[in-house]
């Protein structure tokens, strides 16, 4: 089937792109030394959300796929919290910092809330997504001026200078995400129609999981190297960059904004704020997350992709 090869062309693009991406990125980073929970939650995250800004952008932009846009944010956030938080906990147990539960895990619940208020008018305008970015720039200022006194890593900046070929680097990665999101966008709305399911579930499922897979890879990797902080970091700052810039952007520039279709308002949105809120206890027990832990967020996860694809409720089609 063509349209699943084309499919799979531009996930490995976006992929690609965005492991060039985040690599620059870090290595510029590493130059202004600063901490490893502070680069997952900015550099790492960001970057690693690079593939569903490429996607959702494209998607607002093409006819009939707003669906697909939409699905992807929330699909994703839901897949970071349950899917890759999940898989990085069952690897090994993560130990949770003071400073992600006293500020940024509150950030994402209320980026969380304040999206899902916004859906109850079922579209989201040039306004919303002005108030979703400036929410981003005021986080980003809040979180450099609370990370004064672990702002600066220990270890000297590396002795590489950060040049043309690190520059090129960045550059190639954004336009391999840019092409790798019109290719896939356009094979997902294909493949929705042959399947003769909706948009909507396409990118609450295959779009979602496939874009996230770099937070996943990422995570995964982390946590298997023992940066642990940086996995945790990651999923956080991933989830508050879906919703405040990447929303934000797709909102402000996407021709008469974003449409929100009745089963993302009924199902979908609601369990997306359910997992953000399940974190404030799931962290604060014991300050860590058990591997035991990790395989019911990984359960979860699959009982929501049983209901979603199976759609035994209305509202879940």
């Amino acid at each position: 089937m063509l349209a699943g090869l084309f499919f799979v062309i531009g996930l490995a693009m976006l992929l690609v792109g965005a492991d060039w991406l985040v690599r620059t990125a870090s290595h510029a980073a590493a130059h202004l030394r600063i901490t490893p929970l502070v680069i997952g939650l900015t550099v790492v995250a960001f970057g690693t959300s690079a593939p569903e800004l490429a996607v959702t952008l494209r998607a607002a932009f093409t006819e009939h796929a707003a669906d697909i846009a939409l699905g992807n944010i929330v699909g994703s956030n839901i897949a970071n919290i349950l899917l890759v938080l999940g898989a990085s906990a069952a690897i090994a147990p993560i130990t949770v910092q003071s400073a992600l539960l006293r500020f940024h895990v509150p950030a994402m619940i209320a980026a969380s809330l304040l999206v899902a208020i916004m859906a109850l008018n079922g579209h989201f305008g040039a306004v919303n997504g002005s108030l979703l970015l400036f929410a981003l720039v005021l986080y980003l200022l809040l979180t450099l001026r609370r990370g004064d006194r672990d702002l600066v890593a220990a270890e000297p900046p590396p002795e590489r200078p950060f040049g043309w070929v690190a520059a090129a680097g960045l550059l190639s990665g954004i336009l391999l995400l840019g092409a790798g999101a019109y290719i896939l966008v356009e094979a997902a709305v294909v493949l929705a129609r042959l399947l003769g399911v909706s948009e909507l579930v396409i990118g609450l499922t295959v779009v979602a999981v496939g874009t996230a897979a770099p937070e996943l890879a990422t995570s995964l990797i982390a946590a298997l190297r023992g940066e642990r902080q940086i996995a945790l970091a990651n999923i956080i700052g991933s989830n508050l960059f879906n919703l405040l810039a990447v929303l934000g952007c797709a909102a402000l520039l996407a021709p008469g904004g974003l449409p929100v279709a009745k089963p993302a308002l009924l199902f979908d949105i609601p369990v997306m704020v359910a997992t953000a809120l399940i974190c404030l206890p799931l962290f604060w027990r014991g300050m860590r997350i058990s591997q035991r832990e990790g395989l019911l967020l990984l359960g979860g996860y699959a009982a929501y992709l049983v209901i979603l694809i199976a759609a035994p409720f209305p509202f879940a089609t």
